[in-house]
């Protein structure tokens, strides 16, 4: 009997910026709701969003930086860690949701894609190592991984390097309190062809878009402030909505992912979801397990990293795997045979999780 091609994880990057921005950073913020001034002290309104987002800190990126420098970063950690030739690569995917934005320019660049820029920083001459990029909402590194293991399943690749980066402090409102959910940073995954008769790496993956009454939970629009008129877009998203919408549909997508790889929620030992909101998170995960007949999510199953990294879109799931597997997650580990499940929401509204085996 031949082996099967498994796609596996053999190498993850991470960067995480330096710097820390506390709750204290907004004390002299103004924000605005519908055109109106918020009354509420902003103490009170920074408390009320730790409370239930569960962020305390948050990153951004140095003055001179921008996504595909990090992106580039947590590529080379990536490579180093799967100690492979970069030469050896198949494809590059950057997934991201905009581009490049020099500080202070709230305009985008994504021309060449962040992929090439990526390839040209780390040298990489090989022409037949092929450069792109995905703009899928938070959910872009998932998909990104999802298709590295089309590559590699059809034949097509054998080493697949996705990297998820943003620097969502320059795209955010500031005088919108949305804007002290999101954060920067950037994280990397080698994903490899390997032949065995386990049945391992990628098991099983599924993805949603929901865009006809949902597509407008998150967009870019005017600034908050009345008074405004730069012609400036920003980040926006409808938080309560969105919240509704994520606690119901995305149990849904895991169960269906887990499912498909022929196995129950009792048979994995990790999830590695989209860090969005802490108290979002936690009623996905009860809500999965309801489905599955269970009243109780089992301990030190879900990592999280939320409280002082912030929302940093699609580099949050593979930043958080990245300091798991290097064991800077206390409490978190992961072995040989371990069954994980990866899962993201964001604006589309796409939905998806894949299922792997280490």
């Amino acid at each position: 009997m031949s082996k099967a091609i498994n796609t596996v994880i053999t190498g993850t990057g991470s960067y995480i910026p330096e710097n820390i921005i506390s709750g204290n950073e907004f004390l002299n913020a103004t924000f605005f709701e519908n055109g109106n001034l918020l009354e509420k002290e902003i103490t009170e309104i920074i408390h009320k969003f730790s409370e239930i987002t569960e962020i305390v800190e948050r990153r951004y990126v140095s003055p001179e930086q921008l996504s595909n420098h990090i992106g580039a970063k947590a590529a080379e950690n990536a490579i180093e860690n799967a100690g492979i030739d970069k030469e050896t690569l198949d494809y590059i995917i950057f997934c991201h949701n905009f581009g490049d934005i020099p500080l202070n320019s709230n305009r985008i660049d994504i021309l060449p894609s962040l992929a090439s820029k990526v390839k040209q920083q780390l040298g990489i001459v090989n022409p037949d190592c092929v450069a792109y990029d995905i703009i899928f909402g938070c959910p872009g590194w998932v998909q990104g991984a999802i298709q590295a293991n089309y590559y590699i399943k059809s034949g097509d690749a054998k080493r697949v390097l996705v990297i998820g980066a943003e620097t969502l402090s320059r795209i955010i409102d500031p005088h919108d309190r949305d804007s002290m959910i999101f954060s920067d940073g950037a994280g990397a995954v080698i994903f490899e062809a390997e032949e065995s008769d386990e049945n391992k790496g990628i098991l099983a993956h599924k993805t949603e878009t929901h865009a006809v009454n949902y597509g407008n939970l998150l967009i870019m629009g005017k600034g908050a402030h009345p008074e405004e008129n730069n012609g400036n877009y920003y980040l926006k998203m409808n938080g309560r909505k969105l919240y509704e919408f994520a606690v119901v549909q995305v149990p849904q997508v895991i169960k269906k992912a887990i499912d498909k790889a022929g196995l129950t929620v009792d048979d994995v030992n990790i999830v590695f979801v989209h860090q969005a909101n802490g108290k979002m998170d936690t009623a996905i995960m009860k809500r999965l397990f309801k489905l599955y007949g269970k009243d109780t999510v089992p301990e030190n199953l879900v990592p999280m990293t939320i409280s002082w990294l912030g929302n940093s879109s699609v580099a949050t799931i593979p930043t958080l795997l990245d300091l798991v597997l290097k064991g800077q997650v206390e409490g978190y580990s992961v072995k040989s045979g371990d069954v994980a499940v990866f899962a993201s929401v964001g604006a589309g509204m796409h939905i998806n999780a894949f299922v792997h085996r280490f």
